[in-house]
């Protein structure tokens, strides 16, 4: 399954970025990590399974954001 996500952006009335796409890439795998840590711990209510599919795919959305703003990097800086 491959669906495409947008993730719309807060920028001010001058469009000036609010939230960097390195914090949310990083809030992404903060979450993933907790949930897998809460997991190890024995946490009853969470199923093991199912978190360590939602944390690969919060990495895998994490890894697309990052890859995109390398290439706008990339094609700025040439």
């Amino acid at each position: 399954m491959n669906r495409e996500v947008t993730l719309p952006l807060i920028v001010d009335d001058r469009g000036t970025l609010q939230v960097a796409a390195s914090d949310v890439s990083k809030l992404l795998r903060t979450v993933g990590g907790r949930w897998l840590r809460l997991v190890e711990a024995g946490e009853e209510s969470l199923d093991e399974d199912t978190v360590a599919a939602l944390t690969i795919e919060l990495a895998k959305l994490a890894d697309r954001i990052d890859v995109a703003c390398i290439a706008h990097s990339s094609d700025r800086s040439t």
